[in-house]
């Protein structure tokens, strides 16, 4: 019960906290590269989800 009371009280202290663990573990060089590909994925991810709408959608206009 206690994991889920800190769940959801993330505020400030803790972001800060987090930051600063992944700047000792990926170290300020690596960080952009990684931003580089989280971006790439999630544009990759919304791309897809956009062809499937289309889809579905031209989909359902031949079906009606």
């Amino acid at each position: 019960m206690l994991i889920l009371t800190f769940l959801g009280m993330i505020g400030a202290p803790q972001i800060i906290l987090i930051i600063a663990v992944v700047l000792l573990l990926f170290g300020g060089r690596k960080i952009p590269e990684l931003m580089k590909g989280l971006g790439s994925g999630i544009k990759e991810f919304k791309n897809a989800t956009k062809e499937e709408e289309d889809s579905a959608k031209i989909d359902k206009d031949r079906k009606a």
